[in-house]
């Protein structure tokens, strides 16, 4: 059972979710506008968050933004917006993942489901530290650091780079990443793990010419090294 903060101004389809939701066996705390939707998420600290991007107020994908500088709940936006550009656009500011309309309500519970499982630690990580040269993970903690200095990584980011970090010198796919990672098997949208990829680099102070931590094998996938 998950604490869901429903952001939908449109009744029907939000009595339609809540059902769904409520019959899955969640709580929902339903919000008609973004304002409303950042209060619940700072004072209530939901679960979860389903977020319509055509709110009456604030831009959905702004609303977005607002939320990611306050918390870092786990974020799926609901969007009718299917171009590639938007999709991007979402991720960059932080959506866990995305679904486009119309959706059935089995449809959202699989993702809702899935992401959860990403967001919640498996018990046996407690205590567990990964190091990579300079990088050091902690995945309960969801912590990372580069030298000493902490990364500023969105969720995604961070379960990418873990991921990669506790398979030092394995070539990883990109559909393994969309598999394991995002727990899907979307046909024609690795091009999802490329922009993550490009994120972490940049982040990581490298670039595809130059990496040092994640190196693209061609036709493949990609691996972490130890730049030592």
């Amino acid at each position: 059972m998950a604490l869901i903060l429903l952001v939908e101004d449109d009744r029907n389809i939000a009595a339609a979710l809540t059902r769904a939701l409520t019959e899955a066996g969640h709580v929902v705390r339903p919000a008609g506008r973004a304002a409303e939707a950042l209060k619940i998420a700072t004072e209530e600290r939901p679960d979860l968050v389903i977020l319509d991007l055509g709110l009456p107020d604030i831009d959905g994908a702004d609303a977005l933004r607002m939320m990611r500088s306050v918390s870092d709940v786990p974020v799926i936006v609901a969007t009718a917006r299917r171009s590639e550009t938007d999709i991007i656009s979402l991720l960059s500011a932080g959506a866990d993942d995305y679904v486009t309309k119309p959706f059935s309500g089995g449809h959202i519970l699989a993702r809702i489901d899935a992401v959860l499982r990403r967001a919640r630690p498996a018990a046996d990580q407690a205590a567990k530290v990964i190091t990579v040269g300079e990088l050091t993970i902690r995945p309960r903690q969801r912590l990372a650091e580069l030298a000493g200095r902490p990364l500023q990584l969105t969720r995604r980011e961070f379960d990418v780079l873990a991921y990669l970090a506790e398979r030092v010198g394995q070539v990883v796919s990109r559909r393994e990443l969309m598999t394991e990672v995002w727990q899907q098997a979307r046909i024609g949208e690795e091009q999802t793990i490329d922009v993550h990829i490009s994120w972490l680099r940049r982040k990581l102070g490298e670039t595809a010419a130059k990496p040092r931590f994640l190196r693209t094998v061609r036709g493949v996938g990609v691996m972490m090294v130890d730049p030592r």
